[in-house]
């Protein structure tokens, strides 16, 4: 028997074993390269990606089946074609002859393995300060060229900080910088969904075969898996091998390793032998920076400071409900043909910015812009009119209004008893004079993230 006969009892062979689904994707491309050498099965793949693929879980396994068949075989030597030829594959039939590849196997194969990641999630768009700093480095070295400094890289935060920004910005840069190589990135519901419909259609060889496959790995939301001991140890065995292999590999979840409820020791032990990098909830300077970047993206879209201010200070949980308040508030502004103003943004976003205001009293209002100012607290609720005292009796005024949900007629009494139509006047006052008096609206400013702090 020849080198081309066996090579179609062994392409049978392999069909039968691995199936018809991983068989296509991986092992029907292979094509027999002609060679003098009996002692050695030369076979040819179109991708350095599928060769080191096929070295990795199939190069023992065609020896043993050459060796079967031809006995003087020492060596199967699996090779990337010449650029000339990737492009071709062999016919289901003709192990030899080198015919035109159909259709569309190898691409489906290659979108697969190539998602699509946002556009907006890259890391020029991610705003960077103390509480991401780490997390923010650790990814870009992730997903530089070259062998990984560490693997698994382990983002941890709570909801909506920017893990999943980070995890898509990876996969844009490591697939731009390395165009040849393979990504996949899925929530962790879906590994445990895809894993259990393998498992059911007795086709797990190929959905391991497939995401250990690839030279980047990344998987979201792992808390979503706790409990479930099947997929947990599959996940195990996956983290396990791309550690083995010194493979990319990134998990994203809401706590740390140790800090999973329902997770087995032994795999929180294999995520936290990496890189495991937190994110804090974003301070009130990232988040005023964050809708600054945001607002680069709204062409046409007009908000004023003061209005960025409010949301930056109001909405503090989550950077993502923060950008997803003034994408409503712009979107409200443009149908309805609306200025964002102050009165505009609290009817529009009234529970989503009172749902995270902390209850700040008159009294620390009347504290805080006294000491500022140094003037002394009776003063402010005294009849006194000087404009040392009225101009941050005003100010205090208008804290009073923004910052609690006093209504005008309660403010007025808590400085000395005045009628609700003076609050009014100093908050319109020191609405006009924060447009003016870069000094007015420093001071605002200041005492506004002190009293938010």
């Amino acid at each position: 028997m020849d080198q081309a006969k066996a090579w179609t009892r062994v392409r049978g062979n392999l069909r039968l074993s691995a199936g018809q689904r991983l068989f296509d994707q991986w092992l029907k491309p292979i094509v027999l390269i002609d060679s003098d050498d009996a002692e050695t099965v030369r076979l040819g793949l179109p991708s350095p990606f599928m060769t080191n693929w096929v070295k990795g879980h199939y190069a023992e396994r065609l020896l043993m089946e050459f060796r079967a068949l031809l006995a003087n075989v020492r060596t199967v030597s699996i090779e990337t074609l010449p650029r000339e030829t990737r492009e071709l594959v062999p016919e289901a039939e003709s192990p030899v002859a080198i015919a035109p590849v159909a259709a569309a196997a190898p691409k489906a194969a290659a979108s697969a393995e190539r998602p699509r990641f946002d556009s907006r999630f890259t890391f020029d768009r991610f705003v960077v300060d103390a509480s991401n700093r780490v997390a923010f480095n650790a990814a870009k070295a992730l997903a530089e060229p070259g062998k990984p400094r560490f693997s698994p890289l382990y983002l941890h935060s709570s909801t909506g900080q920017g893990k999943t920004h980070l995890m898509h910005a990876i996969g844009h840069a490591f697939l731009e910088a390395c165009p040849e190589a393979s990504a996949i990135y899925m929530p962790a519901e879906r590994f445990m969904f895809e894993f259990v419909r393998a498992v059911r259609e007795k086709d797990t060889f190929a959905f391991k075969a497939r995401l250990r496959g690839v030279d980047l790995l990344m998987i979201d939301d792992l808390q979503f898996i706790a409990g479930k001991e099947s997929t947990q140890e599959e996940f195990f065995h996956t983290v396990d091998e791309f550690m083995r292999e010194g493979k990319r590999l990134v998990i994203a979840a809401d706590r740390s390793p140790l800090a999973l409820e329902g997770i087995e020791a032994r795999l929180a032990s294999r995520l936290g032998a990496g890189l495991a990098a937190d994110i804090k909830p974003a301070e009130l300077g990232l988040r005023r920076a964050i809708l600054d970047r945001k607002l680069e993206d709204m062409p046409g879209a007009a908000v004023p400071a003061d209005v960025l201010d409010l949301l930056a200070a109001r909405i503090s949980s989550s950077v993502r409900e923060l950008e997803g308040a003034l994408n409503r508030l712009v979107a409200y502004a443009q149908l309805n043909g609306e200025t964002v103003t102050i009165e505009f943004a609290e009817s529009v976003l009234g529970e989503a910015l009172r749902g995270s205001q902390r209850r700040i009293t008159i009294d620390e209002i009347q504290k805080a812009v006294s000491s500022h100012f140094d003037v002394k607290q009776l003063d402010l609720v005294s009849q006194r009119r000087a404009v040392a005292i009225a101009r941050p009796r005003q100010i205090a005024m208008y804290l009073a209004k923004r910052l609690t949900t006093r209504s005008l007629p309660e403010i007025g009494r808590k400085f000395g008893n005045r009628d609700h139509s003076t609050v009014i006047h100093a908050v319109r006052r020191i609405e006009e004079l924060r447009g003016t008096d870069s000094e007015i609206d420093g001071a605002v400013r200041s005492l506004m993230r002190q009293l938010e702090a």
